[in-house]
């Protein structure tokens, strides 16, 4: 599980870059948290496809492809609550706020995503 852990934070930094970019392009048409739910819905089909092929080493499915999206729902409640907090309430900067609470998310994505591709 170790190494399934390791993978998935390094898929999740490349996963935050695809998230990020669409994000500051967004942040420029919309609100903050109308950008943030769209560059996550955004990055969800590239990490489904690379944590299938390189974290969990299993071929993907549809039956998995349709679950996946429960895991990044939990991350999008753990993001979305920290952005929310961080920007509204601490007063940090909505360029920086979602790297900021993604750390907080990746344990329990992680968690929900393993669950849903190794057992489904």
């Amino acid at each position: 599980m170790s190494r399934q852990m390791f993978v998935f934070a390094l898929i999740g930094v490349l996963n935050t870059a695809t998230y990020y970019g669409p994000y500051l392009v967004l942040l420029a048409w919309f609100p903050y948290l109308v950008a943030h739910i769209l560059a996550t819905l955004l990055s969800m089909t590239g990490s489904f496809f690379l944590n299938a092929r390189f974290t969990y080493r299993i071929r993907p499915t549809w039956r998995k492809f349709l679950l996946f999206p429960l895991s990044n729902a939990a991350n999008l409640v753990v993001t979305t609550a920290g952005v929310y907090v961080l920007v509204d309430l601490a007063h940090v900067g909505s360029g920086y706020a979602p790297l900021i609470a993604s750390l907080a998310a990746i344990p329990v994505t992680f968690l929900v995503s393993r669950r849903i591709m190794v057992t489904a």
